[in-house]
């Protein structure tokens, strides 16, 4: 069966709305409609500005206003999607109700891709912190990794979801193994502090993909990227990355490098 074709795709992206900046679903929803794509948002949560402010203010949503939001949806018969989108999330709740939805979107349509990117914090001159409630912590490891397809965490999120450090490429590649094992058929650690080869002007970002061969054997594709790093702070890059990710692999469904070249 092929693939539909890019205009008649539907992504429903559950993320962050800040009033002030470009993330969450004000980085990733504009990038997907310029290349086609019909984008459904639901808001995790609804802020003044990005959390990296000094000061901040609004709403987070819980899981019974998830719940709400999406009853809508499925009254007016308008919950066929072909992928979801994650990101930001600051209820353990929501975060729970986010996966009993994505369950019910996949026994619809078992064709479905679950794009997780598993925001939890990252790390700053060799320290790593979390940027959001430590509970959401379990909910991802347990409930939500599990029901993904393609998760896309920073070198310290991959950490924190399997307990174990990233010190040599090595261990990234245990540690993307042990993220496979937990569901995920497709693992991209988005940026990491392992030395490039080019210098410390670049910053490795490693890839990992399982799927059947044509002789039904499991096969591993592993992909290692050395990118120039830019001297400038940006946000909602992750944002940006996932939402790209998501749509290099409707167009390329079988070249995987190519997908991390072009996110």
């Amino acid at each position: 069966m092929e693939e539909p074709a890019v205009g008649e795709c539907r992504v429903l992206s559950i993320q962050s709305h800040v009033v002030r900046g470009y993330v969450g679903n004000k980085a990733a929803s504009f990038p997907l409609q310029v290349l086609g794509f019909e984008v459904d948002t639901i808001n995790s949560v609804q802020f003044s500005n990005h959390t990296g402010y000094t000061h901040w203010k609004g709403q987070v949503l819980n899981a019974e206003e998830l719940q709400e939001v999406y009853e809508g949806l499925k009254l007016n018969g308008v919950t066929q999607y072909d992928y979801v989108l994650t990101g930001y999330t600051r209820d353990a709740s929501f975060l729970a109700r986010v996966v009993d939805i994505i369950q019910e979107l996949k026994r619809q349509n078992p064709r479905l891709v679950y794009v997780c990117d598993p925001v939890l914090g990252d790390k700053w001159n060799g320290e790593g912190s979390m940027y959001v409630p430590e509970e959401l912590l379990p909910v991802y490891k347990d409930l939500v990794v599990p029901v993904a397809d393609i998760i896309t965490p920073n070198q310290f999120e991959s950490e924190l979801l399997t307990g174990r450090k990233i010190q040599t490429q090595q261990d990234a590649v245990q540690v993307m193994d042990m993220l496979h094992s937990l569901g995920p058929s497709t693992v991209v650690i988005t940026s990491s502090e392992l030395p490039a080869s080019r210098g410390s002007d670049y910053l490795i970002t490693l890839g990992s993909q399982r799927r059947v061969g044509e002789d039904g054997r499991m096969q591993t594709l592993r992909i290692s990227l050395e990118l120039p790093k830019v001297d400038a702070v940006f946000v909602g890059t992750g944002d940006l990355f996932a939402a790209m990710l998501l749509a290099w692999t409707h167009h390329h469904p079988n070249n995987f490098k190519l997908w991390l070249d072009l996110g």
